[in-house]
């Protein structure tokens, strides 16, 4: 039976779509073609995606889980002059090293196992030995394969398309993922392959929580991810900047369901090197806009970063909650007070930040995991409260009470009332007489009184003064 589906709308139990093949047919191009953004980082150097990147697609009106897998490489051989050059790419450029490349096929191959649909992508013209390799390993799972072939815009050597007939495949599918052809035709194939009965609507109340991982490079975020979702969904390894997509994770806790954002670390500008890692670190910063909750990864025994204080200061100005794990804290010298002197020192040095919360943890043996998303919680309870109108001027009478407004003739102003205007990002309106003459100080004194009254006690709150419509101070 036709099940209607909205594409405003959010589901569970989506089918999983895998897009897979050798390195540089164009998967991250399809993936973002059906997914009607640029979502996955494409570059023509080999070897760009590495984690699978799943994301939720509309595909010819229906709901799928949709995946971009990392390049099959069948010929990992690295001996020689030219397996030297590979190497010093794969800890330097676009291209993996050999050990990197094992693990994208690992990861790859455990991907194809959970899918309920494969989509095998190919360049237009003869085929390699990776891809007849590929073809051969995906045999038994024939019957939830489609073939494509890419990169044959305006007829460009479609003839050859055909060939692949005699490898099994009962209909092949020429598309060019840059440009769109025929793409339309094989979103209808990948919708008829597929089962939506067990597809339901997600409850808006219900939705997971959005917790995005950032630091820099090779402090355990990865690490982190594949410990609350108990899963190898992100490839951990010792090489800096093996993370380059945004990597989720879905895992639950104490029976709410948490969506898990692992990105690229992010190092200073002047070090970003290469186009792709310019990318990853956009891409990572941009995920602080899609979480309710910052994990800053900090690795305990190097000690906080400027890019850390940057990170932390970006998810303050948008709202986020925040809070700071203290990573790899099984490995810090076991002395009286450590914890103390660490959250000190962080203190000084965030300074009006003094509401994040500061965890310890070890990703690697998972010693303070469940205390950090304890704390998580919590903090999505307050990042998502709603305070009364009437409770809020209640409150906020005794606040004046307390630390009356000055009355000199510049600087007096009168607060009228106030509301809140959102919730995650908690903000509030005060109506003032004269915004203009509300100093900094006493709209901190407004904010610290609302956490500490009002159940805000671990996240920011945001101010705005307003006269009339038009006129308006924000703090």
């Amino acid at each position: 039976m036709y099940m209607e589906f909205n594409p405003e709308k959010k589901y569970r139990r989506l089918p999983l779509v895998v897009l897979a093949g050798r390195p540089n047919v164009g998967k991250s191009t399809l993936f973002n073609r059906l997914l009607h953004k640029r979502r996955a980082i494409t570059d023509p150097s080999p070897g760009v995606t590495r984690d699978p990147v799943e994301m939720d697609a509309f595909i010819a009106g229906r709901p799928v889980r949709l995946v971009d897998t990392g390049g099959f490489k069948m010929d990992r051989d690295y001996s020689g002059a030219a397996g030297r050059k590979q190497r010093r790419r794969g800890l330097e450029g676009a291209g993996n090293s050999p050990a990197l490349d094992d693990l994208v096929v690992e990861r790859t191959l455990e991907t194809l196992k959970r899918a309920d649909l494969v989509v095998l992508i190919f360049e237009a013209g003869e085929l390699t030995a990776e891809d007849e390799e590929f073809i051969e390993l995906l045999r038994p799972c024939q019957n939830r394969l489609i073939a494509a072939v890419n990169k044959t815009e305006g007829g460009r050597r479609e003839a050859e398309v055909w060939n692949l007939l005699s490898y099994g495949f009962e209909k092949v599918y020429p598309i060019s993922a840059e440009h769109g052809d025929n793409v339309g035709e094989l979103e209808a194939a990948i919708v008829g392959r597929l089962d939506f009965s067990q597809v339901e609507e997600e409850d808006a109340e219900k939705r997971p929580i959005r917790v995005a991982l950032l630091g820099k490079p090779n402090t355990g975020k990865s690490t982190l991810s594949n410990r609350l979702t108990v899963s190898a969904a992100s490839i951990v390894s010792t090489i800096p900047g093996t993370t380059r997509d945004v990597v989720e994770g879905a895992f639950t806790w104490k029976g709410r369901d948490f969506l898990a954002l692992d990105t690229a670390g992010i190092r200073r500008k002047n070090k970003v090197t290469e186009n792709v890692e310019y990318y990853s670190v956009n891409r990572a910063i941009k995920t602080i806009n899609e979480a309710d909750i910052v994990f800053l990864i900090i690795d305990a025994g190097e000690g906080l970063s400027e890019q850390d204080k940057k990170i932390a200061a970006l998810a303050h100005d948008r709202g986020r909650g925040l809070i700071m794990v203290l990573n790899k804290w099984d490995t810090m010298p076991q002395v009286k007070n450590a914890f103390e002197a660490v959250s000190d020192r962080i203190r000084f040095l965030f300074g009006q930040m003094e509401y994040a919360p500061i965890v310890p943890v070890s990703a690697a043996n998972g010693t303070g995991v469940d205390g950090l998303l304890d704390t998580a919680l919590k903090m999505y309870r307050q990042l998502t409260i709603q305070i009364e109108t009437a409770a809020l001027n209640q409150a906020l009478e005794r606040w004046l009470g307390e630390y009356p407004p000055p009355i000199g003739p510049r600087t007096r102003f009168k607060v009228k009332y106030a509301v809140q205007s959102s919730a995650n990002p908690v903000c509030f309106i005060f109506f003032v007489s004269r915004p203009q003459a509300v100093s900094e100080a006493y709209v901190s004194y407004l904010k610290n009184k609302i956490r500490r009254d009002l159940g805000f006690s671990l996240i920011p709150v945001s101010i705005e003064l307003r006269a009339s419509p038009g006129k308006t101070k924000r703090g």
